[in-house]
């Protein structure tokens, strides 16, 4: 990815797995945004902050990720077998939370702008851990926000 591309942390948390849930979603010193589901499971908000950070930007983009879920899909291309076998992994059984899957893949491919990068979770990252803080804070007061965190 070029200088250009934008860099957006993502994260999920879930208390109680499954149990209520966030999501969010933060660009360094820029526009942040998280939600929340009320019964829903750690991998699932992963995938929703992620999904929802794609859906809010148009150009270059790079997802950074504590999920290993997420981004080992796009670097060890699971998602290529998926498509193959018609969303089923490769123990033979459908892949879970498709409904987020596919919408994020399809993106994906039709972008073409869109890579992700591993970041280690709860380690003194300033971003990945202001993302956590906010999915934290959605998932507790089961809500939805967005704003701006330029100082």
């Amino acid at each position: 990815m070029s200088a250009a591309s934008i860099r957006i942390y993502t994260d999920g948390a879930c208390s109680g797995n499954p149990g209520p849930g966030g999501w969010a979603w933060v660009v360094p010193d820029g526009d942040f945004a998280a939600g929340s589901e009320s019964q829903t499971t750690n991998q699932r908000m992963e995938l929703k902050a992620t999904l929802e950070a794609v859906k809010a930007f148009q150009g270059q983009i790079v997802i950074v990720s504590d999920s290993t879920y997420v981004v080992n899909c796009f670097r060890d291309r699971w998602w290529e077998g998926w498509l193959k076998r018609g969303w089923v992994n490769s123990a033979k059984k459908p892949v879970k939370n498709r409904d987020l899957w596919e919408p994020l893949i399809e993106t994906y491919i039709e972008r073409g702008n869109v890579s992700f990068e591993w970041v280690k979770g709860h380690s003194g990252d300033r971003w990945n851990d202001e993302a956590d803080r906010l999915a934290v804070q959605a998932g507790l007061e089961q809500s939805s926000f967005k704003g701006n965190l330029s100082f």
